[in-house]
């Protein structure tokens, strides 16, 4: 897990780095930066329109240009970030045919989506029975498109799939029915109006509507009311003022007071009749228009930093920053949590469909662990003597979303979450890196990767050896003896499966197990053929049935002789008869004869089940895995229920395919 965070943080300092680097491209083809401001001036009459199109300020009735730059300017600075995001809009709303717009099929969907919706703004129209609509389909397609860039969804309720509800409401004629939230409560009441005007063009309805969403918005237009709300109150700590000379709040202003409902009270100052402004100045507004946000540790000045545009989804970002709530807080660690699942499938080295089950195990493991995690979290929060707690969190997340390095951020946010191929390109590049090196890392320390078939036989037996796991012979159940004196082992042997289930494999194929006779290239002592035939034939009958007989010594369990026995310090002859000097065990056991060996077996020269190295003549027994042991020794450990390798848990039943690239590479591990 701590390697998978530190891949996601690393991936997060490449997108840091190369969102610096698109900045710097931009700058040197245009020699412009993001946060430099236009001058509207300069600006064609159709790219202001699109400015207060996307700041949702009605044109309508400015026949000049001059009129239509001073209202651009009344309502904030504009900045080259913006006038791109603008123009980038209008292109993509050309493009596209249509917006989504919800079918309404009776009273109860209206009801559960528009009359129970506390946190946002409908824009439904009603078309009555046997009447037409009463925007054409060309112009409410023009309405979708205008109003869905604030967040205000739409809908369309016929009368005719509902006739009753229609009358209960008196909707006898075709008409728009808009949808908003009228108190400041985060479960207040909704109040549905009708448009009653008779100019139905679609600069009209959206006037319509941006008065009565700005109707809601708490107004100051006396310099007394100013400095009673501008102090702080306890039950809106944080407030976001507008210090501006117009009629009415922007359309975006207006539609963000709705989405932040409870959290954070929005305010517009309309100083257009103030003639003095000197008690601006002391609260410490110093030009016009200004977005200020009022918190208890100060005030923080919207616009002077980097990304914070005049604009919804800019200043969307930032106050779901600086006043999260809690289904954010979750949303950002879904999004972590599953980038984090992700790395798993570039990890995972070996087959492809490896990858994938062990991407939907880690998937599925850390997203339940994450709404395990939240549930308590979500019980604490309610509880009345941590609101404490509560609001120091907010208060040290306010410190530090505030800062410079949560403004790049929150830029960072914005352009990859516009460009999602270009984020998704980026996390894909990043992976397959991690992939090359991880398989670069590994390709020393482990065997060649099985494919898909393999992976998946190998884990149809791992499946089965632990679900189903065969008991041991009935010989090696305890007496009544050892049942009377500890009651406990009981309880210890019922919680083992293999008390009651039978054997599922049998136990032939060890008769079938290679076995062979370990050489030495420098024999110890005479061995005559006749017994070296005779000991051969009587260890092959140990094996049958899967018991042992007993033998009188440890080397003769071995399938050594005795007369093949010799001490340290004894003199060991050649095969020709001559004698040599004294040589040591140790040296004798570095020089096995391997040509007596079968061509798929690792070379060793210890029994991992005894500890003990291989005297000369000792019969050995290799596993389909490759490993090799004394014959007596896995015998007894296979006819016990244990039917796996003693080192690396393969199956001893199963024959293993044998391929050259990876017998090549365990002779380069020896």
């Amino acid at each position: 897990m701590w390697l998978k965070l530190f891949f996601l943080l690393l991936y997060f300092l490449v997108l840091f780095v190369l969102a610096r680097f698109f900045e710097a491209v931009v700058w040197y083809e245009t020699g412009l930066f993001a946060t430099q401001l236009v001058d509207p001036v300069t600006l064609s009459f159709n790219k202001l329109k699109t400015i207060l199109e996307c700041r949702g300020l009605g044109y309508s009735g400015l026949a000049e240009k001059r009129d239509v730059r001073e209202l651009v300017e009344k309502s904030g600075d504009l900045m080259q970030g913006e006038l791109y995001s603008a123009i980038k809009n209008e292109k993509e709303q050309a493009e596209s045919q249509s917006e989504s717009s919800t079918t309404f099929s009776g009273e109860m969907h209206f009801y559960e989506l528009v009359e129970d919706t506390k946190d946002g703004i409908w824009l439904v129209q009603v078309i009555a029975q046997d009447r037409d609509a009463l925007l054409s389909k060309a112009n409410w397609g023009k309405m979708v498109q205008k109003v869905s860039q604030f967040g205000i969804r739409t809908g369309t309720f016929n009368c005719s799939s509902d006739s009753r509800y229609c009358r209960k409401r008196g909707w006898m004629k075709s008409t728009l029915i808009m949808s908003v939230p009228q108190t400041y409560a985060s479960k207040g009441k909704v109040m549905l109006k009708e448009y009653n005007g008779r100019r139905i063009e679609t600069e009209h309805i959206f006037k319509w509507m941006t008065a009565h969403v700005a109707s809601r918005i708490k107004t100051i237009r006396m310099s007394q009311q100013l400095v009673e709300e501008w102090h702080p109150s306890e039950k809106h700590p944080v407030k976001m003022f507008l210090f501006a000379k117009l009629a009415q709040p922007p359309a975006f202003f207006s539609a963000l007071s709705v989405k932040f409902t409870g959290r954070i009270e929005f305010i517009f100052v309309d100083v257009q009749s103030w003639d003095n402004i000197t008690s601006l100045e002391e609260i410490g507004v110093q030009q016009l228009p200004s977005y200020i946000l009022k918190m208890p540790e100060g005030i923080y000045r919207y616009g002077n930093s980097i990304g914070e545009f005049i604009s919804l989804q800019a200043m969307d970002t930032f106050l779901r920053s600086v006043q999260p709530e809690v289904n954010d807080l979750f949303v950002l660690s879904l999004v972590m949590v599953n980038l984090m699942a992700w790395l798993d499938l570039f990890i995972t080295q070996g087959a492809t469909i490896k990858r994938f089950v062990v991407l939907i195990s880690t998937l599925g493991t850390y997203n339940s662990l994450l709404i395990i995690s939240w549930l308590p979290i979500l019980g604490f929060l309610q509880l009345p003597y941590l609101e404490g707690f509560y609001d120091y969190s907010l208060k040290l997340l306010r410190y530090a979303d505030t800062t410079t390095i949560a403004s790049w951020v929150r830029t960072d946010w914005t352009f990859y979450s516009s460009h999602p191929a270009l984020f998704l390109s980026t996390y894909l590049a990043h992976g397959l890196l991690i992939d090359y090196f991880e398989k670069k890392r590994r390709c020393n320390n482990e065997e060649e990767n099985p494919n898909n078939l393999e992976w998946l036989s190998s884990l149809w037996d791992w499946y089965t050896s632990y679900l189903v796991h065969p008991i041991t012979s009935f010989h090696n159940f305890p007496n009544e003896s050892d049942w009377d004196d500890d009651p406990n082992f009981l309880l210890e042997r019922l919680a083992f499966p293999d008390l009651w289930l039978h054997p599922l494999i049998p136990i032939d194929y060890i008769n079938n197990l290679p076995t062979w006779r370990f050489k030495c290239t420098q024999v110890c002592g005479p061995i005559s053929e006749e017994n070296s035939g005779r000991d051969l034939d009587s260890n092959i009958q140990n094996t049958t049935g899967g018991q042992t007989q007993g033998l009188n010594s440890e080397h003769e369990e071995h399938g050594c002789g005795k007369e093949r026995d010799c001490a340290a310090d004894s003199c060991c002859h050649s095969g020709n008869g001559g004698d040599v000097p004294c040589m040591k065990r140790e040296a004798q056991e570095q020089q096995a004869d391997w040509s007596q060996w079968p061509s798929d077996m690792i070379h060793c020269t210890e029994c991992v089940v005894c500890l003990e190295n291989f005297e000369t003549d000792c019969i050995v027994m290799g596993l389909p895995c490759a490993h090799v042991f004394h014959q007596q020794c896995i015998v007894v450990w296979l006819a016990g229920g244990q039917h796996c390798c003693p080192v690396c848990r393969g199956p001893s039943y199963k024959r293993k395919p044998v391929r050259s690239s990876g017998l090549d590479l365990l002779e380069q591990q020896e």
